[in-house]
């Protein structure tokens, strides 16, 4: 089980507590929890400045002069004494700190991290794997056979379309997003921000919470923008942004013709669980 409070969670791990919250859109993960469930040690913060210590490229890590690593940070929790302040370090960073303790429990995790990292070596060397994963993970997930190709298939026009954008001039990150928010807001009346509060999710993925038409037109938005750069020799942000808003006018327009002939949104807030539900709904008959 898990408590939510104020956006926050307290994670169990093996039956201990590890506090984690959301800050800039990702976990972070009070150290003291993290090392205490790990050592035994009745003074985490002590071990932890003697880990310090001993291993001086940790250390580095968390000096905020080192930029190529997010350092930790003291973020706000509630507890019984009220708010307090508590010393905190995102996902990659508590990875970090794992390698550093000289643990028989952190070994299962060491290996862990050991197999990912060649897993994705693999995938480098071998793209299809990578695909092979994905299609793997969202069957143990349980959706359907259907949806999961429709959304492997998003997954490669996706990744045409950001190649087009790298090749073009736009910057990673903040102007993807842009151009994405485009492309969503032609073809479903909302950004993605929008469309995530709209479907009641949080840090998910937005379109692993998508039914089949809505992925098909996310495609269509993406495909046609795809296209139109291309076409049109679009470069850098501006035109690139014209375009996008172009595709998402045609997946806007299409939707909009089948909501006029089926009566019925498209845009709908079933998630996830509904796509198993129904799933599950067709095994049991």
């Amino acid at each position: 089980m898990s408590k939510r409070r104020e956006g926050k969670r307290i994670a169990i791990f093996k039956g201990r507590r590890v506090r984690r919250t959301i800050h800039d859109n990702e976990w972070w993960f009070v150290i003291n929890d993290v090392v205490e469930v790990l050592t035994d040690s009745s003074d985490p913060a002590q071990y932890f400045k003697r880990l310090k210590e001993r291993d001086q490229e940790l250390a580095k890590l968390t000096d905020k002069r080192e930029v190529q690593f997010v350092p930790p940070l003291m973020l706000p929790f509630d507890t019984a004494g009220g708010k307090q302040k508590m010393y905190c370090w995102n996902t990659q960073g508590i990875f970090r700190l794992v390698q550093s303790i000289p643990s028989p429990k952190v070994e299962p995790l060491k290996r862990w991290l050991a197999k990912v990292g060649y897993e994705r070596i693999q995938e480098i060397e071998d793209p299809e794997l990578a695909a092979q994963r994905a299609r793997s993970i969202y069957r143990m997930k349980d959706y359907p056979e259907s949806w999961i190709e429709k959304r492997m298939r998003g997954i490669e026009v996706r990744e045409t379309l950001t190649n087009e954008w790298k090749n073009r001039g736009a910057k990673e990150n903040i102007e993807y997003a842009i151009l994405t928010n485009e492309i969503l807001l032609g073809a479903f009346d909302m950004t993605a921000e929008d469309y995530k509060k709209f479907k009641e999710l949080k840090r998910e993925n937005l379109r692993d919470h998508m039914d089949d038409i809505e992925l098909i037109l996310t495609m269509l938005g993406e495909a046609a923008t795809t296209r139109l750069h291309r076409d049109r020799n679009s470069q850098e942000f501006e035109p690139l942004r014209r375009d996008a808003k172009d595709g998402g006018d045609i997946a806007g327009r299409t939707r909009k013709d089948i909501e006029q002939k089926s009566g019925k949104p498209v845009s709908t807030r079933k998630n996830f669980k509904f796509l198993t539900a129904k799933k599950k709904l067709r095994s049991a008959k």
